[in-house]
């Protein structure tokens, strides 16, 4: 329509493709850039959604147009020679451009509604409806309507703008998040973790300035380095809990292999939920039975390594030790005062311990990249066996080959 132009083209959409830009242009030579009108939604969010493209708009105010725009605008037209169409535009981040045959998409525009559509774009168009109308009592009934659009013209700072947002952070290729998006309502990765509760884990470095001390062979190994804070096996084990989580994971997030990491089907990712809120009670209220005694464990621990040294300390006092004493050899209390804050530096206090203990769940959506890798898609099937892929499958490979046309038409 726009190429076989003889008067006048009005086009108005959230955004314009470079094709129609183009005939745009060329349709300017013809007619003059008075006598092409555009009106758009110039934002970049609106290109983001595959609405149009930056470079259409610089080529059309490259060409002498005074591009217009108009927040919000979501539907559009297309006015040539006083015939118009009102269309639904394609958001090319949703989906591709319809092919030829497809569905209707158009509805074409009365006389009336012609005029009256020019008359509310901007004053050019307006103008441009007047001098179209066959009669005085029409020209007199546009020049009385409103402009209640609102388009203004596009300033050189606004243009500039959008075009330095998008060269920041450039939008994706919207054929691959198309291809993306057909595994995004079925999957995610999940990484679930337990961090602090192991406290029967827990080892004390002991301070260089009492491994230094030395002690017998028969316990130098064990208290050389480190030093088991709480026994294995005991009430504040966090066992229990880890054998849950690790339930949790085999039910609820199966491994795609050590390549690929767990994933949850969005699907069951509720009950996912439901499970680790539970699994978090059961962690405040170890936390609460742990508190009661944790502090009491940690003090016997100081009190066996302050018991093991005190010996070794009174009878062969370190510097540090001797630097601050007024008698010549350390007492008892002098010998435990040292060795308990030397030990003070590097021991928990229950509280510390007790905070660190966090239930955790870290969602990732898939992306290209993994979606390609290979194997990946196989392992999902492996992984959900009873989930039927065929149509996931269908519609991936299918924008897989839109990818490939793509790249042989390149090349």
């Amino acid at each position: 329509m726009i190429a076989d132009a003889q008067l006048s083209v009005c086009y108005a959409a959230p955004g314009v493709q470079l094709p129609v830009a183009h005939t745009l242009a060329a349709a300017v030579s013809t007619l003059g850039p008075e006598m092409v009108t555009v009106c758009l939604d110039f934002d970049e969010r609106v290109m983001r959604m595959g609405y149009g493209d930056l470079a259409a708009v610089e080529l059309l105010r490259q060409v002498g147009v005074v591009v217009r725009s108009a927040p919000g605008m979501r539907t559009a037209l297309v006015i040539v020679d006083g015939a118009g169409f009102s269309f639904t535009p394609t958001p090319l981040y949703l989906e591709p451009e319809p092919a030829p045959n497809a569905a209707p998409n158009a509805m074409r525009m009365s006389a009336a509604q012609v005029a009256e559509a020019l008359a509310r774009l901007s004053p050019a168009a307006k103008a441009i409806a007047i001098a179209q109308a066959p009669t005085l009592e029409e020209k007199r009934r546009i020049e009385a309507l409103p402009d209640d659009v609102g388009s203004k013209e596009i300033a050189n700072t606004g243009f500039n703008e959008v075009a330095a947002s998008l060269k920041d952070a450039p939008p994706v290729r919207f054929d691959l998040a198309r291809q993306v998006r057909v595994f995004e309502p079925y999957l995610q990765y999940v990484e679930l973790s337990l961090t602090g509760a192991s406290i029967q884990r827990h080892r004390l470095a002991i301070p260089k300035a009492i491994q230094e001390l030395g002690g017998s062979r028969e316990l130098e190994g064990r208290l050389r380095t480190t030093f088991e804070l709480i026994e294995k096996g005991g009430k504040l084990s966090s066992k229990k809990l880890e054998d849950t989580l690790n339930e949790i994971r085999k039910n609820f997030t199966p491994s795609l292999g050590k390549d690929h990491g767990r994933v949850v089907l969005k699907a069951a990712k509720p009950h996912l939920v439901k499970r680790l809120d539970e699994l978090g009670q059961k962690l405040k209220e170890h936390q609460a039975a742990v508190a009661a005694e944790l502090q009491e464990h940690l003090d016997a621990s100081r009190q066996q390594i302050v018991d093991y040294y005190l010996p070794t300390v009174k009878a062969n006092p370190p510097d540090s030790l001797r630097g601050g004493l007024l008698a010549e050899n350390p007492s008892d209390e002098d010998a435990k005062v040292w060795l308990e804050t030397e030990l003070n530096r590097v021991l928990p206090t229950a509280e510390s311990m007790i905070q660190e203990m966090k239930l955790e769940a870290r969602y990732k959506d898939v992306t290209f990249e993994t979606l390609n890798e290979e194997g990946f898609l196989e392992s999902v099937k492996a992984a959900f066996p009873r989930v039927n892929w065929d149509k996931a499958y269908k519609n991936f490979k299918a924008a897989g080959e839109s990818l490939k046309s793509s790249d042989k038409k390149k090349d």
